[in-house]
């Protein structure tokens, strides 16, 4: 399994050397809303309530949280949240996690929010995907199921994105708004089934998916006035059909972390990738 306070320890160090980073929310209120690549399910150690939103607290939000030093810290993010969910109360097992926006206050200083996987059914589709796969595992099955329903589907949710971002904006007009994307989940080409039961026509078809989802957002969060990270880039090899660096588990596990998600090394990357983005933007800004 990832070794966590190493980690911490880290990303805190890397947070000293980014003073300006920092600055944007020391001593002020972080809010972190999103899905299970931003919770973290089953990474240790999961806390919170409702207990069913499985919020790990070493996910992204709890590594920022500690290394930009904020004065108040909302994980509000829920496993299997759709964007629908960031406006509504979500219910789960045993409990009911409230509508995420409510946790944005006025004096908000930071929000980030990493959402629309599950709107695309990401999850769902890899399970539909491996299924096929046994059909034709190097042909295209699932492509031939799906067509562009997939991409259909970003396409709709690019404006309720853009809803989010400017309900984050009217909610608390002077935080910094981040716009969190998804970590690479497969590679572009053949893949490597069946370790990962993805056909072989298929695993192109799917990175094209994921990367038409991360474009959009990162296209809304352009529009909205948001910044954007891009977890992406620079993710080869680190896939789930990567033997070793893997950030992204697939379908058999081999660190503590939910099937098809950020494992605690693919947290630790984001978290790195959004306090370099805070950086960045708050050097322009000075300039």
């Amino acid at each position: 399994a990832d070794r966590a306070a190493p980690a911490d320890a880290a990303v805190r160090a890397r947070a000293a050397e980014r003073p300006t980073a920092a600055a944007l929310v020391a001593g002020g209120r972080y809010v972190a809303m999103g899905d299970s690549f931003t919770a973290g399910p089953m990474i240790p150690r999961q806390r919170g309530k409702p207990f069913a939103c499985l919020r790990s607290d070493h996910n992204y939000p709890s590594l920022l949280a500690r290394a930009l030093r904020a004065g108040e810290f909302a994980d509000v993010s829920c496993t299997a949240a759709t964007i629908a969910d960031l406006f509504r109360p979500q219910h789960v097992l045993f409990g009911e996690n409230p509508a995420q926006l409510a946790a944005v206050t006025p004096d908000t200083a930071l929000v980030t929010v990493g959402i629309g996987g599950n709107d695309v059914g990401f999850s769902k589709t890899f399970y539909t995907c491996a299924g096929l796969s046994l059909t034709a595992p190097k042909g295209a099955p699932c492509m031939k199921h799906f067509g562009t329903t997939l991409t259909d589907r970003v396409a709709a949710a690019a404006p309720r994105i853009g809803t989010v971002i400017s309900s984050i904006h009217a909610r608390a007009p002077r935080a910094v708004v981040v716009v969190v994307g998804y970590l690479r989940i497969l590679p572009s080409g053949t893949g490597c089934w069946p370790s990962v039961p993805a056909a072989a026509g298929d695993v192109p078809y799917l990175d094209r998916v994921e990367r038409s989802l991360n474009h959009m957002l990162a296209e809304e969060a352009r529009r909205g006035g948001a910044l954007f990270v891009d977890d992406y880039r620079g993710s080869t090899g680190h896939d789930m059909c990567a033997r070793t660096h893997r950030w992204v588990e697939p379908i058999l596990i081999s660190h503590a972390a939910a099937p098809i998600h950020p494992n605690a090394t693919g947290m630790r990357v984001v978290a790195d990738r959004v306090l370099n983005t805070l950086a960045a933007a708050r050097t322009a800004a000075d300039r």
